[in-house]
């Protein structure tokens, strides 16, 4: 029989209730594993699998990032609609619904007046959180008017204050997040924002989705210093699955 993905968002709830309890994780665990051997029908369901032994085990940060070949997410103009396939935009959801919160910039906010909400798939929305420097941030945004979820700010409903630089921390975010009770994190974009907790080396995990396309030009998927050797480069263990025409790469930072 086919795990479904109410099975897994079961197990993901379960998950929750052990960690919060500071359960004994060993059971659910071998269950998953038994999980992953009977199957699954929905693309990427090992990926998801993983994703929830990692919340069973403690609190979680993943990212996401859809993109061509050649990494880029968007056209030089900003469009984007769709660089990816609808089994990537499912496994986006399914992400959104497995996760207790999910982060975007205020500068993705103001672009593209983002939902953030699961509407692929069965689940519940989770609480979006924004990350801006100064708290300031457009207030007719669909975050702040649709009411389909809670909305928090960095520096207004979170306590993460701003370096000199006015570049809240990832991790002090994250801290504040898991404080409230918010251990399954899914930073969502954009590229600036993402690029900052893979910086700062606060993931857990990375899900790049990517489509069999190629731009040549555009706005990249992940911005960094500039390094001078290979040596330097972030490196990943590394899972590949199929998205329909996309892959998915589930990606596990060597520490």
């Amino acid at each position: 029989m086919s795990i479904t993905w109410e099975t897994i968002r079961e197990t993901m709830l379960h998950a929750r209730q052990v960690r919060r309890l500071d359960g004994d994780a060993r059971p659910l665990i071998a269950e998953i594993g038994r999980m992953r051997e009977e199957g699954s029908d929905i693309p990427g369901a090992t990926a998801l699998l993983d994703l929830v032994e990692a919340a069973t085990r403690g609190r979680v940060a993943i990212g996401q990032s859809g993109q061509t070949l050649d990494g880029r997410i968007a056209t030089q103009r900003g469009h984007s609609h769709y660089v990816n396939g609808p089994e990537a935009l499912d496994h986006l959801h399914r992400l959104r619904a497995l996760a207790d919160a999910v982060i975007v910039g205020s500068g993705t906010l103001r672009a593209d007046d983002p939902s953030l909400t699961v509407r692929r798939c069965a689940g519940e929305n989770p609480t979006r959180v924004v990350l801006s420097g100064n708290g300031t941030v457009p207030q007719d945004r669909k975050l702040f008017t649709d009411e389909l979820a809670p909305t928090m700010v960095t520096g207004v409903d979170l306590p993460c204050e701003p370096d000199e630089n006015g570049i809240v921390d990832p991790r002090g975010v994250l801290d504040s997040l898991s404080a409230i009770g918010l251990d399954v994190v899914l930073v969502e974009g954009g590229a600036a924002t993402l690029s900052h907790f893979l910086r700062a080396r606060c993931l857990d995990r990375l899900h790049v989705m990517v489509a069999p396309t190629i731009l040549g030009s555009g706005r990249q998927g992940v911005m960094l210093e500039e390094v001078e050797t290979m040596g330097d480069a972030l490196r990943f263990s590394s899972a590949r699955y199929d998205l329909g025409a996309d892959t998915l790469f589930d990606l596990v930072p060597q520490r």
